[in-house]
């Protein structure tokens, strides 16, 4: 066996640093309110400045795990600082109340809350990326020995090694089945036996288990393993791919179960918080429709004969028609309900053309967002005549409409919009859309959102 060179732990003084990072925003947030804002004198004394460091306690212990945690997407990244937020207002409040200094002003709170929420994002986010750059250099990262050669093992390997930045290091991998562990030659494979001395020569940081949980007496001897060198130990549950993604640990008394749950939305909390934000952009969209819409029907008109608007049978939420509106961008044709556009497609107008490359012949669908049969994110809706077809073709096509479908979503903001000349684009979008579906949360609505404004100022062969 190669004894491996020890590698420099940066993990705690990084941890230590980052948590001081933390409270340096706190303070960097308050003095801001107080230069750029006309808060009360009150919020300038001594007393709030020692409140405002001291009630971040309770939210630094609570969330210090965002800085360890290492598989991890801005929004999510964004979502924890807004429920951390909430626990340093609760904390806040709490504190002004014992001290009785609410005479702060409310409008100082919100100010000093609000700008804390956007410097402890950045911060979130810059400190995430700087720790994934380290990694990316070869430092602060995790020795990993993984038990198992299974599947389990092999979608494991594929998401640790997903992204340099993640920083782990699959040292070896242990199984005394020979024929899987053969999957794995790229690494340094042994038989069980091993593991003990492999762990303490090599300054294994943590061990996956793969294998399943009735091989009781190799689980047994694997967390010994783990527990004498004092190192970390997760078990992954060898189940089959199709419950990935779909379900939720949980409780049947003291049995531990998997609760199937399709999206976060079906929750009511969330479902009012997605149709309040639907609003506050469908309702200033459709206010101003003279200021757009004027303008683009007069192209229309000009561009040939028809009427402004197209109308279309689309399949939305639990695979129930609606009327989707749309910008005409085509000479009214008979197979306007059957055909996709094409890229160079004899029924599009050249206005009609120019209208879909910018996306703005989909300006109409806010008001199906008012009506409440589309969301501004979610799965494209498709054809009637589409979703007929490609359900009979695309394993789980049908779980894209557990929602309402959206005006933009994951899929086209990852590049997957436009026409589907292939069956392996349709099969990724759905994908894309399945994913969205079962991670959904505001902030990822949020960032899809501006991804759309951005990809919107450049020119996208696949919009056509």
């Amino acid at each position: 066996m190669i004894l491996m060179t020890s590698k420099i732990r940066l993990g705690r003084y990084l941890q230590a640093g980052m948590i001081i990072g933390d409270f340096a925003v706190v303070n960097l947030a308050y003095w801001l309110v107080c230069l750029l804002f006309n808060v009360s004198p009150e919020f300038r004394s001594k007393l709030v400045f020692m409140a405002v460091n001291a009630g971040f306690v309770p939210s630094a212990l609570l969330f210090s795990h965002m800085h360890k945690t290492r598989i991890l997407f801005a929004d999510r990244v964004v979502l924890q600082v807004f429920k951390s937020t909430i626990v340093y207002g609760a904390t806040l409040v709490a504190l002004f109340y014992v001290l009785d200094t609410f005479d702060v002003g409310w409008r100082s709170g919100c100010y000093f809350i609000c700008v804390y929420f956007v410097c402890m994002s950045l911060w979130w986010l810059l400190s995430h990326a700087f720790l994934k750059k380290l990694r990316r250099m070869g430092l602060n990262f995790k020795r990993v020995a993984l038990v198992g050669s299974n599947e389990t093992a092999s979608f494991l390997r594929h998401e640790l090694q997903g992204d340099a930045g993640y920083g782990y290091r699959i040292m070896g991998v242990f199984d005394d089945n020979t024929t899987t562990l053969r999957n794995f030659s790229d690494f340094y494979t042994a038989p069980l036996h091993a593991l003990r001395d492999f762990v303490r020569n090599n300054n294994i940081d943590m061990i996956f288990y793969t294998l399943p949980a009735n091989e009781s007496s190799d689980l047994r001897k694997v967390m010994e393993v783990a527990d004498e060198m004092g190192i970390e130990f997760t078990y992954l549950p060898d189940i089959s791919p199709s419950l990935r993604g779909h379900f939720l640990p949980s409780h049947v008394g003291s049995i531990p179960a998997l609760v199937h749950t399709v999206s976060p939305l079906n929750r009511s909390i969330n479902g009012i918080i997605k149709r309040a934000f639907d609003l506050c952009f469908a309702l200033p969209m459709t206010m101003l429709f003279p200021l757009w819409g004027l303008p683009i029907a007069i192209g229309i008109k000009l561009s040939s004969p028809g009427p402004v608007f197209f109308k279309q049978k689309r399949t939305g939420i639990r695979g129930r028609d609606f009327t989707c509106f749309k910008f005409r961008t085509m000479r009214v044709n008979a197979e306007a309900d059957r055909l996709q556009a094409t890229e160079n497609d004899p029924r599009k107008t050249r206005f009609g053309d120019f209208l879909r490359r910018t996306s703005l012949d989909e300006l109409p669908q806010f008001f199906n967002v008012l009506i409440g049969n589309m969301s501004v994110v979610g799965p494209r809706p498709h054809m009637v005549s589409q979703t007929k077809d490609y359900s009979r073709l695309i394993d789980k096509y049908m779980v894209r409409h557990a929602i309402k479908p959206g005006i933009t979503g994951w899929a086209q903001v990852n590049g997957f919009r436009g026409g589907t000349k292939h069956l392996w684009q349709m099969e990724k979008r759905v994908e894309y859309d399945a994913w969205y579906i079962h991670n959904w949360n505001f902030f990822l609505d949020v960032k899809i959102v501006f991804l759309t404004m951005f990809n919107a100022l450049r020119p996208d062969k696949n919009a056509y």
